[in-house]
């Protein structure tokens, strides 16, 4: 195992037992069997490492979730594969998501609050292009309410079985909350959240991506990964970036093959939004 990685699985433990706070590097390289140098050769600091565990989970649900809205064919499935998917994603990193909701609670590092709120902003993007792909001009007026209504259905519901331990029949939630999704679509007729409130409390975190950062992030993955189809992608990938002569099919047949691989799901992402996926 990458020793990053392992001192990224180990620490998640620890956060999950003790939080962010309580824990400390020692205990850390002590759960993970290493000296404090080598935590320090991947970290700078406990901070930077909280972060990337923020990242690595982060970008792989927005990720998967933003591949179920743009390659859902059926819009009548779309809805339902949303809803599951978030509460797959809930339920397989149970502990990681126990941690980022009670941390969120009463943490006061502006650093982690802003990667919350970057990453935050993201899902907004994906529920209103699903929301508006769904319902059209019908809800334009009330589109931001809904937005707001799904993300408090994301939120309410994990918590259940986040912290009350209660069994978990994915089918029967996602179709539940289809159902509550499409009558609140179709009922609401006061809307409060308007554009203009929206870019009043939106905060400046999330830049567009530019085509030299997809390549710095691209050169990572392709140092980070063995010998693969998944690495000749990536190559491919790059000298697309650099010199475009590769159809789109060709291209989107690249992407497929890389946005399984756990150290691909983020740059699979961002290349999908720069080549118009």
């Amino acid at each position: 195992m990458i020793k990053k990685q392992l001192i990224m699985d180990k620490a998640l433990e620890l956060f999950a037992e003790q939080g962010f706070e309580a824990t400390s590097v020692q205990q850390i390289t002590a759960h993970c069997g290493i000296s404090k140098g080598a935590f320090y050769l991947s970290f700078k600091s406990k901070d930077e490492l909280i972060l990337a565990l923020i990242d690595h989970f982060m970008t792989q649900f927005i990720t998967n979730i933003d591949y179920e809205v743009k390659n859902t064919k059926n819009d009548g499935d779309l809805l339902y594969k949303f809803y599951y998917t978030i509460f797959d994603s809930f339920h397989k990193h149970s502990d990681f998501g126990k941690i980022l909701i009670k941390e969120q609670m009463q943490s006061f590092n502006e650093e982690f609050i802003l990667k919350i709120l970057a990453y935050d902003q993201l899902m907004e993007k994906v529920i209103l292009s699903m929301v508006e792909r769904l319902y059209g001009e019908e809800i334009e007026q009330i589109k931001y309410d809904l937005i707001y209504c799904i993300k408090g259905f994301m939120k309410t519901y994990s918590e259940l079985f986040l912290f009350h331990n209660l069994p978990l029949d994915l089918n029967l939630l996602a179709e539940s909350l289809v159902e509550k999704t499409n009558l609140l679509a179709k009922h609401i007729t006061i809307p409060f959240i308007s554009t203009e409130l929206v870019q009043l409390f939106k905060q400046p975190t999330q830049k567009e991506v530019t085509k030299e950062q997809i390549l710095v992030i691209i050169e990572q993955c392709i140092e980070e990964i063995a010998e693969s189809i998944e690495k000749e992608s990536l190559i491919l990938l790059k000298q697309q970036l650099l010199e475009p002569t590769l159809s789109p099919v060709l291209v989107k047949g690249l992407l497929e093959n890389i946005r399984t691989h756990p150290h691909c799901k983020w740059v699979a992402y961002l290349l999908r939004n720069y080549f118009g996926f």
